[in-house]
C-alpha cells in the first residue's frame, strides 16, 4: 500500500496574506495555492523547475491593477511575481518562486478587428493561431510565425519579441506592434504608442510612474546614444529586451514599445495590444531541396537568399530521421524521396508567396532554372515542389514539430534547449555552425539542428541527460563556449527565444551599456518585484544564473533509475506544450480544452506524476514492487486496510491532488499520437490508479464498468429487463448516467440467418487456399455486438455482398475498460486469454478485422505493453483491410459527398486508417470527406460517469456540435466510433450512421460491385 504523501510545503505566509488581501479587494479571477497547480506551473519548455508559492489567474485589467497596487505597498515589498502566457518559453522566462500571474485562462479575447486600417486589438492571452483564425474571414493574418503558434500567446510573443520562419520578409513581433496597454508597477494603466516631442513633453510632466519612466528613458537614451549604436548589432534578430536602439525612431518619434517588446514581464503587466495585420498571400509555392550534407545546405542558403524568397528553413538528417517515425511523415513523405537509395542529409525549404499566381510562378521559375542549369553541384541532390495549400501546410507542420521530434529520441540523453537560438550574420552561419559542432563534438554530445537559415538563426539542441550528476556543469561549459563563439562571429546567444535564466550574460554582451539597462529596470520597477533576475538587475541585486536555478533533472535524480524506466511514459515530457493547442478541431487534449486547467493536460499530468514518484522515492517506497504484488494478491486480503485508509482519509495527501488530475483524463490516447514526445497519459494514469486504489477504495462505478464486458452477453439474453432496469436508475445508483440500451437483437439468430458461422480454428485450418483468401474473421467488441448490433450486421452484409465470407470470432472481453480504470492485473489476464484465442484463429492464415476503433486499436498498444515479448494477433480495422483489397474506381464528380467524424483515438494514433475510409468509399464510386474535429467528449465510459458529464458535453460543444447541427440530419454525416455515435444521440438526438451501413446500402445499387484484388481471392 502506498504511503500518505504530504502535499507541497504550505504557501509562505507573505504570499498567503497577499492572496487573501487580493481577494478581499475584489479580485475577480482565480487564486490557487494548491500543490497541483504550483507543481504544474513550476516548469515551462526549459530545463528548469522553480515552484511558485501561488498562482493568480486574473479575469480582467482591473485584477492586474489590484495586483500591482498591492505589490507597491511596503508590507508586500518582498513579493515577487512573474507574468505567464502559454508557458512555451525555453529559458525559464515565466518561472518564479513567487507568484505566477497567468493571463491565458481568462484574458484571451480578440477585442476588435479593423479590416480597413488593418489593425486588431487583443488581450494578452490570445493564442496566435486563435487570432489568425479570427482574421481569416477578413483575408488578413498576423505575420510573425513560430512553431508554437497553436499555443503561444500574443502577450508571450511580445514579451520575447518572437519571430521565426519568414522573419526576413515579415520582421519580428515588435515590427507589428502599434500600441500596448501595460499596468505599471504603481497600478497606472498606460497605453503606449509613438509620441512626437510635444506629446512626449506632456507625458513627462505627469507625476506618476508613467511620467517618471518617460523622463528617465529619454535621458538614458540621449546620454548613451553613441554607446547604444555601438553595442546593438545590425542583425535581422537584433538585440531585444530593453531595446534602446529603437526607442527613438528614425522619424524622431519616441516609442516606448521598443523597450517593452522583449522585456519578458520585467517591466509591468502587458494587458492589451493593438497590432498591424497583413493581407493573406493569395498564392504560394514551396521547394524542398535535398542535400548530401547539412553543411552543403547551410552554404547554399546564401545563393538561395539572392532570389528573395519569403523564407528559407533548414533541417538536418537527425530531425528528418525522427520525423520519419512520426505520424506526420505520412502526409509529406512524397516530397522527401531518396536519391539513389540514400536519404537526404540536409534539406532547405524555400518558400515563395505573392498575391498573384504569375508572381509566384516567376519566382519559382527563377529558382528551378538555376537548379536545373547547375545540376547536382555543391552537395545539391534534387528537389520537389509543393503548390497546393494543403501540401505546403503539411510540410510546415512537420517543420514545426521539429523541436518536439528531437525530444522524442530514445535513451536518457535528450536534446534540450539552452543554446538553441544563436544568431549570426547569415554570411557567417555555415562557418559558425561548423565551429559550434566542433564544440559539441569535443564534449561528446549528439545534437539535432534546424532553423531559419536566411536569418542566420539555427536551433541547436544538444542531447544531455539532465538527471546525470554533473549535467549542470556541462550546460555551463557548453554555454560559455557558445557565448564566446557568437561574439567571435558577430552574433548573439539569444537571437529568438529571449534571455530568461541566460540573463547572466547580459553584462558580458552589453558591456559598458549594462548600467543603462539597470537604470531602465529601476525606472519601471523600483522595487525589483516584476520577474526579478532577468534581463537586468538593479544596482545591488543579482541576475539568475544558468546553473543556479533548480532543473527538472535535479528533481528527477531522486527517483531510482528502475522506477524512472517503469514510468517512462511520463518522465520524458520536456514541456513543449503541444497539448495546449487552442484548436478545438485537434484531438489533443480534450480535458485541457474542456476545463482550461493546465493540470488537466498531458504536460500537467506528466509533471504531477514526476513529483508523485519523487515523493514516493523520498519515503523509500518502490511503486514497481507494490504494483507487482497488487496484481497477484486477492483484493479481499487488502480490503480492511483500504477501508480503514478510506475512512481516515486526509485531504493533505498529495496523491489526492494527482488523482483529481488523472481522473479527468478521457483516456482518448490523443497524446500518444500527437504529442511529439509521445507522452502516454492513459498508460501512466492506469498505473497510478492501480496504486492509488490499492490504498483508497474505488467508487462502485469502477466495478460496474469493469464487469460490463463479461456481463454484456448475459445482459443480451434479457434485453428488455436490463433496459428497463437502466431506465429506472440502476446506472445512476452507481454514478453512471445516460446508460446505453441493448439493441435487443439476437446476434446468434441473425448470424445464422446470414449463414455466418463462428470462427473455429480447426474449421478454418481446413479451408482451401482460395477459401482462406476470400474469408475474414470479424473480432467482436462488447459495445457494437450488444448495444449497436445493426452496425455489426451491416458489416456482415457488406462483406457477403462483396463476395467475402465473414466469420465471427467468439466473443471474449477485450479488457479496454479494465485498463482505463487501472485494473491492470485483471487486464493482463484478460488480454492474455483473448490474445491466445485470437492467436489460434490468426494462425490459420485468415485475417482478423475489428469494427470499433478504440477497442480494435487496443490490440496494438495496450496488449503490446501488457504482454511484452509475446506474438500478438494482428487485428486490422475493417477499412484498412478493405482498402487494401478492393480495386479503386472513378468517383462520380457530381455525387453528393459523405462526411466522416472519426474517433479521436483513430485520428491521433492511426491516421492512415482514417484515410482508408475515403479510399474504400472511392471503390464504390462515392466521395467521403473527413471533417476536422477533436474529441466528442464521450471516450468510452468517461461521458457516462456522472461527475464528468458536464465536462463531456462542454467538450462535445467545442468541436462536434456544429457539424452535427449542420449535417447530422442529412443522413450523410458518419461516425465510426460507438461512443461518438452514442454522444451525438444523447446530446442532439441524432443517430449518425456508421460508414459500413452506407456502403452496405449502396452495394445493392452498385453495378458492378467493387472488385476484389487478386490478394483477396
Amino acid at each position: 500500500m502506498i504511503p500518505r504523501l504530504a502535499s507541497l510545503p504550505e504557501t509562505a505566509p507573505l504570499h498567503a496574506a497577499f492572496c487573501a488581501e487580493l481577494r478581499a479587494r475584489g479580485f475577480a479571477g482565480d487564486l490557487s495555492l494548491s500543490g497541483a497547480d504550483r507543481t504544474v506551473l513550476a516548469t515551462d519548455n526549459s530545463i528548469y523547475q522553480l515552484t511558485p508559492q501561488a498562482v493568480a489567474f486574473p479575469r480582467d485589467r482591473d485584477d492586474l491593477v489590484r495586483i500591482a497596487k498591492l505589490l507597491s505597498e511596503d508590507r508586500f515589498a518582498g513579493m515577487r511575481i512573474a507574468p505567464r502566457g502559454g508557458g512555451t518559453g525555453t529559458n525559464g522566462q515565466s518561472l518564479t518562486d513567487g507568484l505566477v500571474v497567468d493571463l491565458s485562462r481568462h484574458m484571451n479575447r480578440v477585442l476588435a478587428i479593423d479590416p480597413e486600417a488593418r489593425t486588431v486589438r487583443v488581450e494578452a492571452g490570445v493564442v496566435k493561431d486563435q487570432l489568425n483564425a479570427a482574421l481569416r474571414p477578413f483575408g488578413l493574418f498576423f505575420a510573425p510565425e513560430l512553431s508554437t503558434s497553436n499555443r503561444a500567446t500574443i502577450g508571450g510573443m511580445i514579451s520575447t519579441d518572437a519571430c521565426g520562419q519568414g522573419s526576413c520578409l515579415y520582421g519580428k513581433t515588435r515590427d507589428h506592434v502599434r500600441a500596448l496597454t501595460t499596468i505599471l508597477s504603481d497600478g497606472t494603466v498606460w497605453r503606449s504608442e509613438p509620441l512626437d516631442p510635444a506629446r512626449l513633453a506632456g507625458v513627462q510632466a505627469r507625476g506618476d510612474r508613467a511620467g517618471a519612466i518617460h523622463r528617465d528613458l529619454d535621458r538614458i537614451q540621449r546620454e548613451n546614444a553613441a554607446l547604444i549604436a555601438e553595442t546593438f548589432p545590425p542583425l535581422n534578430r537584433c538585440l531585444t529586451g530593453y531595446d534602446l536602439a529603437h526607442l527613438r525612431r528614425a522619424d524622431g518619434l519616441f516609442d516606448l514599445n521598443a523597450v517593452l517588446c522583449g522585456s519578458e514581464g520585467t517591466l509591468g503587466f502587458l494587458v492589451e495590444a493593438t497590432l498591424a495585420v497583413l493581407p493573406l498571400p493569395g498564392h504560394a509555392a514551396l521547394v524542398v531541396l535535398r542535400y548530401a550534407s547539412f553543411d552543403a545546405a547551410l552554404r547554399d542558403a546564401r545563393a538561395l537568399s539572392d532570389l528573395a524568397p519569403a523564407s528559407i528553413e533548414t533541417i538536418d538528417s537527425t530531425v528528418l530521421a525522427l520525423a520519419q517515425g512520426d505520424p506526420v511523415w505520412d502526409g509529406v513523405a512524397a516530397f522527401f524521396p531518396e536519391d539513389a537509395g540514400e536519404r537526404a542529409r540536409g534539406v532547405n525549404l524555400v518558400e515563395f508567396v505573392g498575391d498573384g499566381e504569375a508572381v509566384v510562378a516567376a519566382q519559382l521559375t527563377r529558382l528551378t532554372a538555376l537548379l536545373d542549369a547547375a545540376g547536382p553541384v555543391a552537395g545539391r541532390r534534387g528537389y520537389t515542389i509543393a503548390r497546393a495549400e494543403a501540401e505546403i501546410g503539411r510540410i510546415w507542420t512537420m517543420r514545426k514539430k521539429a523541436v518536439g521530434l528531437l525530444g522524442n529520441r530514445t535513451g536518457e540523453a535528450r536534446p534540450i534547449a539552452f543554446v538553441e537560438d544563436t544568431a549570426v550574420p547569415p554570411e557567417n552561419l555555415a562557418d559558425f555552425i561548423a565551429a559550434f559542432r566542433a564544440v559539441l563534438d569535443r564534449h561528446g554530445l549528439d545534437y539535432g539542428m534546424f532553423g531559419h537559415v536566411d536569418a542566420g538563426v539555427l536551433h541547436v539542441r544538444p542531447a544531455i541527460d539532465m538527471k546525470a550528476p554533473g549535467a549542470e556543469s556541462l550546460v555551463r561549459a557548453v554555454t560559455e563556449e557558445v557565448v564566446a563563439l557568437t561574439q567571435a562571429y558577430g552574433g548573439l546567444l539569444w537571437g529568438e527565444h529571449g534571455k530568461g535564466v541566460r540573463s547572466e550574460f547580459s553584462p558580458v554582451v552589453f558591456g559598458p551599456l549594462y548600467p543603462a539597462l539597470q537604470a531602465v529596470k529601476a525606472a519601471f520597477d523600483p522595487g525589483n518585484q516584476f520577474n526579478p533576475g532577468k534581463i537586468a538587475a538593479p544596482e545591488g541585486s543579482s541576475l539568475l544564473t544558468i546553473d543556479g536555478v533548480p532543473t527538472k533533472g535535479s528533481h528527477d535524480r531522486a527517483i531510482p533509475a528502475e522506477v524512472r524506466a517503469g514510468y517512462d511514459e511520463a518522465l520524458h515530457c520536456n514541456g513543449n506544450g503541444a497539448c495546449f493547442t487552442y484548436d478545438p478541431d485537434e484531438a489533443m487534449c480534450p480535458s485541457w480544452k474542456g476545463t482550461r486547467e493546465r493540470r488537466h493536460s498531458p504536460k500537467g499530468r506528466a509533471q504531477l506524476m514526476r513529483e508523485w514518484l519523487r515523493r514516493l522515492a523520498v519515503q523509500g517506497f518502490d511503486p514497481l514492487a507494490e504494483a507487482r504484488a497488487s496484481r497477484t494478491r486477492p483484493g479481499w486480503r487488502t480490503f480492511p486496510a483500504r477501508l480503514a485508509a478510506t475512512l481516515r482519509r486526509r485531504d493533505d495527501d498529495f496523491s489526492h491532488e494527482v488523482h483529481e488530475a488523472m481522473a479527468g483524463c478521457l483516456a482518448c490516447k490523443s497524446c500518444t499520437g500527437q504529442c511529439p514526445i509521445k507522452v502516454d497519459v492513459p498508460t501512466f494514469r492506469a498505473k497510478f490508479l492501480e496504486l492509488y486504489h490499492g490504498r483508497y477504495l474505488r467508487p462502485l462505478r469502477h466495478h460496474a464498468v469493469a464487469a460490463l464486458e463479461p456481463l454484456a452477453p448475459w445482459f443480451a439474453r434479457a434485453p428488455r429487463l436490463v433496459n428497463a432496469a437502466m431506465k429506472l436508475g440502476a446506472g445512476r445508483a452507481v454514478g453512471l448516467v445516460h446508460a446505453p440500451t441493448l439493441s435487443g437483437l439476437d446476434l446468434r439468430r441473425e448470424t445464422a440467418r446470414r449463414g455466418v458461422a463462428f470462427a473455429d480454428p480447426e474449421v478454418l485450418a481446413r479451408l482451401s487456399p482460395a477459401e482462406r483468401l476470400a474469408s475474414v474473421v470479424v473480432v467482436q467488441d462488447a459495445f457494437t455486438s450488444h448495444y449497436d448490433t445493426p452496425v455489426l450486421l451491416a458489416l456482415l452484409d457488406l462483406l457477403i455482398g462483396l463476395g467475402i465470407r465473414p466469420w465471427l470470432a467468439p466473443f471474449r472481453p477485450n479488457g479496454k475498460p479494465l485498463h482505463v480504470h487501472g485494473f491492470l492485473g485483471r487486464f493482463e489476464r484478460v488480454a492474455a486469454a483473448n490474445a491466445e484465442g485470437l492467436g489460434r484463429i490468426a494462425a490459420t492464415g485468415v485475417p482478423l478485422v475489428g469494427l470499433d476503433p478504440s477497442m480494435t486499436l487496443t490490440y496494438r498498444s495496450e496488449y503490446k505493453q501488457a504482454l511484452p515479448g509475446r506474438e500478438l494477433p494482428q487485428v486490422a480495422l475493417v477499412q484498412e483491410w478493405l482498402a487494401a483489397r478492393l480495386d479503386a474506381r472513378a468517383t462520380d464528380p457530381d455525387a453528393e459527398p459523405y462526411w466522416l467524424l472519426p474517433h479521436c483515438t483513430e485520428r491521433a494514433t492511426a491516421q492512415a486508417a482514417v484515410t482508408a475510409w475515403a479510399t474504400v468509399f472511392r471503390t464504390f464510386g462515392l466521395s467521403l470527406a473527413v471533417l476536422p474535429s477533436g474529441c466528442c467528449g464521450m471516450a468510452g465510459t468517461y461521458g457516462h460517469e456522472a461527475e464528468n458529464r458536464a465536462t463531456s458535453e462542454r467538450i462535445y460543444g467545442l468541436s462536434w456540435a456544429k457539424p452535427v447541427a449542420d449535417k447530422g440530419r442529412t443522413g450523410r454525416l458518419l461516425a465510426d466510433g460507438y461512443s461518438c455515435r452514442s454522444q451525438a444521440k444523447i446530446v442532439d438526438g441524432v443517430r449518425l450512421p456508421h460508414p459500413v451501413e452506407i456502403l452496405r446500402d449502396h452495394l445493392a445499387t452498385t453495378i458492378p460491385a467493387p472488385r476484389l484484388t487478386a490478394a483477396a481471392h
